[in-house]
């Protein structure tokens, strides 16, 4: 197991868009190595974590136990630990972590060999569940929606016929089959796997379903003034963050494509920070040059109810 430091993406930005302060509490959702909640901390403000992931406890040494505490629970469970309209902020970074990526054992990667899991916690199916039991149609939309694949069909057409000789349990012997699904593109810019891989662990995880509940849950718990901050990593989730932002501060018409139906003339629940998302900059990417795909959408929490749709 890696205890190579995670690097949180966007710190600077998302403290500034917490602007937290003593006295308050902040809700670091995915907690993870603990970059943000070490940041939040040193502003004097109070930080309860979640994480559903029970090895990233080893990262907790060494926090004030007097404005700490973890919670092993999904994020999207944040408001059956908190009453409403009872925290000051909620940061959530969504996806998985570099220190889940480098670990071979969990499954995540392409590049190193381990067990096809995927699995941010140690229950429900694994990624090996999914390739060796789903059908051709529900493997290919996996493939397409989560993983954004236009080959998705060639490639559950290759899962399929090879798990019929011999049932996948390793990430390289997936890798490799998708491989020469797409022609054993090796050394290209991108791997080939990619994908595949991001569609299977989104899927495995419901990380796009935990996303929509999490919003919801923190529209329900943060006060007035209280601030969101949320940082994606890929179109789909940042698709969703923008969607609801926009919604919810009365920007669209209503709902989308991921998001129930708005109510008519509901007052806006959120006022944005800004009208765009934040990118990383340059001297950032730089020195971690997997932030080059994340975003970070801020909002205010207004004196407005709960919109219908989240209750």
């Amino acid at each position: 197991m890696s205890d190579a430091p995670h690097i949180s993406v966007l710190l600077d930005e998302v403290v500034e868009a917490l602007g937290a302060k003593p006295g308050e509490t902040i809700i670091d959702g995915t907690f993870g190595a603990g970059g943000y909640t070490r940041a939040i901390l040193a502003t004097g403000a109070s930080v309860v974590g979640f994480d559903r992931d029970p090895t990233v406890l080893r990262f907790t040494e060494g926090l004030p136990a007097d404005r700490f505490r973890l919670i092993q629970d999904r994020f999207s469970q944040m408001a059956e630990h908190f009453a409403p309209r009872s925290v000051d902020g909620v940061v959530l970074d969504i996806g998985v972590s570099s220190m889940q990526l480098d670990e071979a054992e969990r499954g995540f990667s392409f590049m190193r060999d381990g067990p096809l899991d995927m699995r941010m916690s140690d229950t429900g199916p694994t990624a090996a569940d999914l390739v060796n039991t789903l059908d051709h149609t529900e493997l290919a939309r996996i493939l397409y929606v989560y993983g954004e694949e236009h080959a998705s069909r060639r490639i559950a057409s290759f899962i399929i016929r090879r798990r019929e000789e011999r049932l996948f349990e390793r990430t390289l012997d997936l890798a490799e089959v998708i491989e020469r699904a797409l022609g054993g593109r090796k050394g290209a810019k991108v791997h080939p796997a990619t994908r595949s891989f991001q569609g299977l662990r989104i899927a495995v995880n419901d990380e796009l379903g935990e996303l929509e509940a999490g919003l919801d849950a923190a529209e329900r718990i943060l006060k007035p003034g209280g601030r969101l901050a949320v940082v994606t990593f890929h179109s789909l989730e940042d698709r969703i963050v923008k969607n609801y932002l926009a919604e919810r501060a009365g920007r669209t018409p209503g709902g989308s494509r991921h998001l129930p139906q708005a109510p008519t003339g509901a007052p806006a629940s959120f006022q944005l920070i800004a009208n765009k998302a934040i990118a990383p900059g340059e001297a950032e990417l730089a020195v971690n040059p997997r932030a080059r795909s994340s975003k970070l959408r801020a909002a205010v929490r207004t004196e407005a109810p709960v919109w219908e749709s989240a209750a």
